[in-house]
């Protein structure tokens, strides 16, 4: 008997049984090209590796041997005065054993630092970051992401070994600041509105000039020693806690009363331009270094 095939149907079938083939081996054959190599989709990010031999085929080929990625412990993009010309960190992932990242005055939009645990030192100051998290960046010591555009820090509790932080320069109309280690917060020229560091038991220097504050809460921070708070619109400020306090800038407010009398320590204050402060209270026995006043008004132990 002689058997026939209809050549159309043969075809379609051959396809098809071709086709599941295919696609079963691509499910379940891993591709050995990405597990050798990142992707850098940015040219300029691959040519600064390049520039310091750190992706060792010295082509620009928007990749690099992750062998590469890994050997690297201190990662600064800013050693050449080209800035402003990367635009995307994709590849940073592979940078797992980083403890330093800097990239400063670049045109970054967006950063995943989750896979780069290692590090203790951030500089991404001067990009548009409208958002960042650290929530898987516990080892973090100094965080600098000043001159941004962000609102919002995800993670701030989890940086444990955090002692200073650079906020200025942003979009943030409140914080709260839940992390005990920090000791030194800036966070000038932004919105602020309200600002909350009851839970920042180890603040000693803040920074928070030129924003919206109309009010301000420093009594659990009895470390704290310099308080920079000028051009703001508080009317008052509370700092019978604070007796550690050597210096103390709150020029251009809208204060009606200070009292320093309690803060022995001060070496340094500065109060002029509040239009309805007149005295500010001392001890009789204090005597305060510097001191910047306007002509009406006085250091007084009685004040009305």
């Amino acid at each position: 008997m002689k058997i026939t095939y209809n050549n159309k149907a043969y075809t379609i079938f051959i396809l098809a049984l071709f086709h599941i083939v295919s696609c079963s081996s691509d499910d379940e054959t891993p591709n050995p090209i990405n597990d050798i190599y990142l992707s850098i989709p940015d040219i300029h990010f691959e040519a600064k590796l390049i520039e310091q031999g750190i992706d060792s085929d010295g082509i620009v080929n928007q990749q690099m041997l992750k062998s590469d990625a890994e050997a690297v412990s201190l990662l600064d993009l800013n050693l050449s005065a080209n800035f402003g010309e990367i635009s995307d960190l994709t590849g940073i992932e592979g940078f797992v054993n980083i403890t330093l990242l800097s990239a400063a005055r670049q045109e970054i939009k967006n950063v995943d630092l989750s896979f780069n645990t290692k590090l203790d030192t951030l500089f991404l100051n001067g990009n548009h970051l409208t958002n960042i998290d650290i929530n898987n960046n516990p080892n973090l010591i100094l965080l600098d992401i000043q001159s941004n555009e962000l609102s919002s820090i995800n993670g701030l509790s989890k940086s444990t070994n955090l002692k200073k932080v650079n906020l200025s320069f942003n979009n943030f109309e409140e914080i709260s600041i839940k992390n005990e280690s920090i000791e030194e917060l800036l966070i000038s020229h932004n919105l602020l509105k309200s600002i909350n560091t009851k839970d920042a038991l180890n603040l000693k220097n803040v920074l928070i000039i030129l924003n919206q504050l109309t009010t301000v809460d420093f009594s659990s921070n009895t470390l704290l020693e310099t308080l920079v708070i000028s051009g703001n619109k508080l009317q008052n400020i509370n700092l019978e806690n604070n007796t550690s306090l050597t210096h103390l800038y709150s020029s251009s407010n809208l204060l009606t009363s200070l009292d320093v009398s309690n803060n022995q320590e001060l070496i340094d204050l500065r109060v002029d331009r509040n239009p309805d402060l007149t005295c500010i209270k001392i001890l009789s026995s204090q005597e305060i270094p510097t001191v910047s006043i306007s002509d009406y008004q006085e250091l007084n132990t009685i004040c009305n």
